[in-house]
């Protein structure tokens, strides 16, 4: 995962980020499935010294720790660039849709080859189960604003803007803008 992160953020964030989203969102969902992992490997450790074997004197206990911190922080840096950068309502279900993925690929690796066939099943049902329901969320999201009532904006001259919102007339005037 390191392998891909690094060049999207060295080579593609700088010259794409801005246009496409899929960089940011890529980045920060390759991290996010890294901080799940590190996150399970350090409730392992958790668990391990809660049964009596203390774990803290161990340094992949400490690596686990730090790996955790430094991908939470590049996940929410990038996610937040997203967020700047992009409209929200389609941010939302592709990082969630996106991360639940790699996540899932993650966890595979990390467990194995050791699963049941019907462990497997049951993960592919779920991030099935995932998927439908974000696409129904962000349909239903779309038709539901598409209802409401529609703001106006249009410009008269070159600075003078005007919104009419719900039946009212905003007019948003400085000095600047009435003397020319």
């Amino acid at each position: 995962m390191v392998s891909v992160v690094l060049p999207l953020i060295i080579h593609f964030e700088p010259h794409y980020g801005q246009t496409n989203m899929l960089v940011y969102l890529g980045i920060c969902s390759l991290v996010g499935s890294l901080t799940v992992v590190s996150i399970k490997a350090i409730g392992i450790a958790i668990k391990l010294t809660l049964d009596g074997i203390s774990q803290i004197v161990y340094p992949q206990t400490w690596f686990f720790l730090t790996v955790a911190i430094i991908c939470v922080i590049t996940q929410l840096n990038y996610l937040n660039r997203a967020l700047d950068t992009f409209n929200a309502t389609i941010v939302s279900p592709v990082y969630y849709v996106m991360f639940t993925t790699l996540t899932i690929i993650a966890t595979a690796i990390m467990i194995g080859p050791g699963q049941d066939i019907s462990s497997i099943a049951s993960e592919i049902c779920g991030f099935i189960t995932v998927l439908t329901g974000t696409i129904i969320l962000h349909m239903t999201r779309e038709q539901e604003e598409s209802n409401m009532q529609k703001t106006f904006t249009w410009f008269i001259g070159e600075d003078l803007m005007k919104d009419v919102e719900n039946e009212h007339l905003i007019l948003i005037h400085d000095s600047d803008y009435l003397e020319r």
